[in-house]
């Protein structure tokens, strides 16, 4: 009998140790990612959101697990990875440009989720208002349509005569509409010429310089589309081949050979991001937490991919330059 006593003693000790071990360890969040593109081509913004997360005392692996999706551009496979992240019960989900975080807002999931980049939240209906978004998405708005006009002011800068410009675009994408009303209004101003030409398909991309090129334009003026940034060095290439100045909104662009980009800095978004993470993991609402406006702004300058297309770059707006490639 004593013997059963002290066996039930041990159990029971055993027992509430492991149980107090249990209340002890804390749960690890586990954070969706999810791409619009594919995962190397998000590779210096994912690393900026690890670092401001590392800010923030989160070590990967350690006291936070990230969970990555990536579309590789096709945006009928977001609603599954949605579906996947809602499944693995993630406690925020993390969307990396405007298409994610429409997916996830017509999948109607109820889990917090952290836009890193959106041109127009409220115009497109993403959120209520800046100050008050309701419902549960929040994030960073880059205010991408505003942009559109002072990219067509720098392309005169550098090309005085400019009087034709070819707009590189695609109508789906989320804010091209008010990006291209907003590059019209510039385009009156300045007397120049607009021919929008889309581009939905790898294939439409030499096309559209074909057609710039018949349509006698003097530049290029790339809008977002989820081909163009996967297929950056091709554009940019080609550009150079047709000896066309282009001015895109990502300085990936200008890293793969491009001209020349203005526009937010969308590295600095996603490493603001993690602070909207943060606080949603300490208990806010996404509702709660006012949308962001972005705070620095770039103008990267391709020195070489001048020379190549015979351009010589005015020192007034190579002084105005955050970084020049040489």
């Amino acid at each position: 009998m004593k013997n059963i006593l002290s066996i039930l003693l041990i159990i029971a000790v055993m027992g509430g140790g492991a149980m107090a071990q249990a209340q002890q360890t804390p749960k690890v969040p586990r954070i969706g990612v999810l791409l619009g593109l594919s995962f190397s081509a998000n590779t210096a913004r994912i690393e900026a959101f690890r670092q401001g997360l590392r800010e923030l005392g989160y070590v990967e692996g350690k006291n936070i697990v990230i969970e990555y999706r990536a579309a590789a551009g096709k945006r009928e496979q977001l609603p599954e990875l949605i579906t996947e992240l809602v499944r693995l019960k993630v406690d925020v989900i993390v969307t990396a440009g405007p298409s994610p975080t429409r997916a996830a807002k017509e999948a109607r999931v109820t889990i917090p989720i952290v836009m890193t980049n959106d041109g127009d939240p409220v115009g497109s209906g993403v959120v209520a208002s800046l100050a008050r978004p309701g419902e549960n998405i929040t994030g960073l708005s880059t205010l991408g349509p505003e942009l559109s006009g002072k990219r067509l002011e720098l392309l005169k800068e550098i090309i005085p005569k400019l009087s034709r410009v070819a707009v590189f675009g695609e109508s789906t994408q989320p804010g091209n509409a008010q990006s291209l009303r907003e590059t019209e209004l510039a385009a009156k101003a300045l007397a120049v010429q607009l021919q929008y030409l889309e581009i939905r398909d790898p294939k439409d991309i030499e096309t559209a310089f074909q057609e710039a090129r018949k349509g006698r334009a003097n530049a290029v003026l790339q809008m977002g589309s989820r081909v163009t940034v996967s297929h950056r060095t091709q554009i940019a290439d080609l550009a150079v081949k047709s000896r066309l100045p282009a001015i895109y909104s990502n300085p990936e662009n200008v890293e793969a050979g491009g001209l020349m980009s203005y526009g937010v800095s969308i590295v600095d978004l996603y490493r603001r991001a993690a602070t909207y993470v943060d606080k949603i993991l300490k208990g806010a609402k996404p509702a709660d937490l006012p949308v962001e406006q972005p705070r620095k702004f770039e103008l990267i300058i391709n020195l070489k991919a001048a020379k190549q297309i015979g351009l010589t770059i005015p020192p007034n707006v190579l002084a105005q330059a955050d970084r020049v490639i040489k």
